[in-house]
């Protein structure tokens, strides 16, 4: 599973509304951030294509959440 953090910025909130995911509205530097998860990066890709439609490219950075490089869970 890939989990990614993406942050919108400059974007009016009636299209803010028209989004496809669930996230929370932000007032400051940043309109919107969200964790999103996918099964693979090919939907990861498909979302970024559908997002640039929908806001444009210049106005969401998608940041990818890596955990560790560790194959199983940390045990001290």
């Amino acid at each position: 599973m890939l989990e990614a953090v993406l942050l919108i910025w400059g974007v009016r909130d009636e299209v803010l509304e028209k989004l496809p995911i669930k996230g929370h509205w932000l007032y400051g530097e940043y309109d919107f951030i969200a964790v999103l998860r996918f099964e693979e990066g090919r939907e990861l890709e498909e979302f970024k294509r559908e997002l640039h439609h929908l806001i444009g490219s210049e106005k969401f950075k998608i940041y990818p959440v890596k955990y560790s490089a560790r194959n199983k869970l940390f045990q001290p």
